[in-house]
């Protein structure tokens, strides 16, 4: 077994075999040929004695030995970006990519973004939205840095910085049946009345997990795959659902259409930062946080 031979450019091709499960897109990505990134990746497994990919036809599997390879060369390349990052000027290069669940950033950022370019001026954001399942996995294979989320996964590995609490808001058509009573509980919510969003968004578990009273019926067919058309959708009558409160409109046109109503029960959501255990920027993380709830929009917790 010869590990003196490997470079850190060969670990960079099994990584990227590892995320993409593909030999023509992990060699895309790294810019080489495809054969040259082949011939790379079997060197690698020469070299270690150990078959860390299963090739077929159409996609690569990792084989159960691979997947300890590539869990430990990812924490080698996180331990080389420390020493990138200490080689670097940070006061004038420090690159933060965060991830936000897609029922959120929309909703946050405009409160957020303004004021962080001028406490952070020399941090350069990179923000992607996304569902909550990929984002945590681009979290813990390290191309994302911090992920703003709602706890509706596996959290080992992770750090949780608590941000708020927010609530969900009953949003429906004008004029529907629930709008007249005085308090609404959650046992007035039926899942086969609300309109929802696709499955993966953590916003349409959370809102089914609340109709104790719907549990073993299905939610109509037809689903939205973002808020605004889920607001849409609710404002033609298709049904009611639950928003998060930093999606609810207050101007005037979505007004005259919808009706927006708290129920007896505070329902809601938690949102926290998540980061890697090992990730070597805690500080700024800390910094981040701290920011971020100084600068809460209203309506939340």
């Amino acid at each position: 077994m010869n590990i003196n031979a490997l470079s850190f450019r060969d670990l960079e091709y099994l990584l990227a075999t590892a995320r993409l499960g593909h030999f023509g897109k992990a060699a895309a990505q790294c810019h080489v040929s495809q054969p040259a990134l082949s011939t790379q990746i079997k060197k690698i497994e020469s070299q270690l004695d150990v078959q860390i990919f299963e090739r077929t036809n159409r996609k690569v599997l990792i084989t159960e030995k691979g997947a300890h390879v590539v869990a430990q060369v990812e924490k080698i390349m996180e331990e080389i970006k420390k020493l990138e990052f200490i080689s670097l000027d940070a006061a004038n290069n420090s690159i933060l990519k965060l991830g936000a669940i897609a029922s959120l950033g929309p909703y946050l950022m405009p409160y957020v973004l303004p004021k962080m370019k001028k406490s952070f001026s020399s941090l350069k954001l990179y923000l992607q939205e996304g569902l909550t399942e990929e984002l945590i996995k681009q979290l813990h294979k390290g191309t994302l840095d911090a992920v703003l989320a709602s706890p509706t996964f596996d959290e080992t590995g992770l750090i949780k910085f608590a941000l708020f609490w927010e609530p969900f808001i009953l949003t429906l058509p004008k004029g529907h049946t629930l709008a007249q009573k005085k308090n609404i509980v959650v046992k007035d919510l039926h899942a086969e009345d609300m309109v929802l969003l696709t499955d993966g968004h953590c916003l349409k578990d959370q809102t089914l997990g609340f109709c104790a009273y719907s549990r073993g019926k299905t939610s109509q067919q037809i689903q939205a795959t973002s808020i605004e058309t889920l607001k849409q959708l609710v404002a033609v009558g298709a049904g009611y659902t639950l928003l998060p409160q930093l999606a609810v409109e207050t101007n005037a046109k979505m007004d005259s259409i919808l009706e927006y109503r708290s129920l007896e029960k505070k329902l809601g959501r938690q949102i926290n930062l998540y980061c890697r255990k090992s990730y070597f920027r805690m500080e700024e993380i800390g910094n981040l946080v701290e920011f971020i709830k100084r600068n809460l929009p209203e309506g939340v917790l």
